[in-house]
């Protein structure tokens, strides 16, 4: 079936485009090296001898800071050259700012299209192939395929609609993924969705996430000081966090935030939105609101007066800025995981607020991290809120009780601690496809 993918590829490209270069417009940062979209990668150093290279696929920013175990790991053991690809701009940024040291190239990802495939496969010639999460491109596995090179697919996860979609056509999938070679899915949950999905049980591994290895340094606290007074934050006071938000869920928040001070407790919101582009209308948002804010970008502003020297704190701080999620989840006191409100089904991730002991509060629409979500319910460290009513009265109760958020912190720190190892899980994976090629 490979031949009606390429037959459709380009005309969906086509028609796609518009919507997706607008994307790219508003999000920036695409229009250097936009040739690797087309396989014009940049030349790569000669391959050595006695060393196997590695095409390491991490989609955006999530993904490039997961594979950093990964990296240092196979530096440390050498006999391994990587070269990484990147979707977004901002996985690609940071990734250059991160790993530029630990790998022999940085790219983006190639359409996936025979002709632009081929021509990224040819300057790359890889002897590994890693995919990240959900990643599975019929053109690049199929160009693997017709190489020998193996295909191995880490932190592998299938969200709810992708199952619902590809069990409507499975007589498909194993068509265009059965090149993949090894599958190392991230859940119990993720590999059980594989062999249904016809993926045979011998190549199926359960590993674990490699996200629940990260390790996060905890800042002191002078380093939390300084960052609430940059964000415009009161010195002292509890702060309800947004973390990566999606549209009408910062709306929300601000009612929340409203009807948390009108139950008598001091409290600002820190919104951290999934997509920094969507500022200009988080701040039209913001003003509707009439509440005093601050972007990470930007100067103080209030939303009667831009020029408002009388300001020595904001209700709202908008940090609209790549690879800060970490340090800002140390100042919140509660955190609301972004996109599982509805119309939102799939969920952002909640495990970096567990590993540091956030209590947390998610909506229903946890598709990507359901069991992830199921697990640190069970745990007691979240709380599922069907609403923003339900997201109101969690917040308040939880803001209010400090002795409750200290046993949904200890919870989630319990539940990372006990799922930690995937990282040397799915090292030993990757080195017996490497000794077996």
């Amino acid at each position: 079936m490979l031949w009606l993918y390429r037959l459709l590829f380009l005309p969906a490209l086509i028609l796609g485009s518009p919507f997706y270069l607008r994307r790219m417009w508003r999000r920036g940062g695409y229009r250097e090296n936009f040739r690797h979209r087309f396989g014009g990668l940049d030349p790569l150093p000669a391959k050595q001898a006695g060393t196997k290279r590695i095409w390491l696929q991490a989609v955006s920013v999530g993904e490039v800071l997961a594979i950093g175990p990964l990296l240092t790991a196979w530096q440390r053991e050498g006999g391994l050259e990587i070269f990484l690809t990147t979707t977004t701009s901002t996985g690609y940024n940071l990734a250059r700012e991160r790993y530029r040291d630990l790998v022999i190239g940085i790219g983006y990802y190639p359409l996936d299209w025979w002709c632009f495939s081929a021509r990224a496969w040819r300057a790359v010639q890889p002897d590994l192939v890693i995919l990240t999460e959900g990643e599975r491109w019929p053109e690049h596995i199929y160009q693997a395929s017709i190489r020998g090179v193996p295909v191995v697919s880490i932190n592998a996860r299938v969200s709810d609609r992708s199952f619902q979609r590809m069990m409507r056509v499975k007589p498909l999938v194993q068509s265009l993924l059965g090149g993949i070679t090894k599958v190392l899915a991230g859940s119990t949950l993720d590999a059980d969705r594989f062999r249904e999905m016809g993926f045979p049980d011998k190549s199926i591994t359960t590993t674990g996430s490699i996200k629940l290895d990260v390790s996060i340094p905890v800042l002191p606290d002078a380093e939390k000081s300084r960052l609430r007074q940059e964000l415009g934050l009161p010195a002292s006071g509890l702060v309800l966090m947004g973390s990566s938000t999606w549209e009408g869920e910062e709306s929300v928040m601000i009612r929340t935030l409203q009807k948390v001070r009108a139950a008598g407790l001091a409290c600002s919101l820190l919104l951290v939105p999934r997509h920094a582009e969507r500022r200009a209308a988080i701040e039209l948002m913001l003003k509707s609101f009439g509440v005093k804010y601050q972007f990470r970008s930007k100067q103080v502003r209030s939303a009667k007066s831009a020029t408002d020297a009388s300001l020595t704190a904001i209700d709202v701080a908008v940090v609209d800025t790549t690879g800060e999620m970490r340090a800002m989840l140390q100042l919140a006191d509660v955190v609301f995981v972004g996109k599982s409100l509805p119309p939102h089904a799939e969920g952002q991730t909640p495990v970096e607020s567990a590993i540091l002991g956030r209590p947390i509060l998610f909506g229903p629409g946890m598709g990507n991290f359901q069991l992830i979500a199921r697990e640190l319910v069970n745990a007691g460290a979240a709380r599922i809120v069907a609403n923003g009513d339900e997201l109101t009265a969690a917040a308040i109760d939880l803001l209010g009780d400090s002795e409750k958020r200290g046993k949904y912190s200890l919870a989630g720190q319990v539940w990372h601690q006990q799922n930690v190892g995937a990282v040397e899980r799915t090292l030993k994976a990757i080195k017996d496809c490497l000794n077996t090629n």
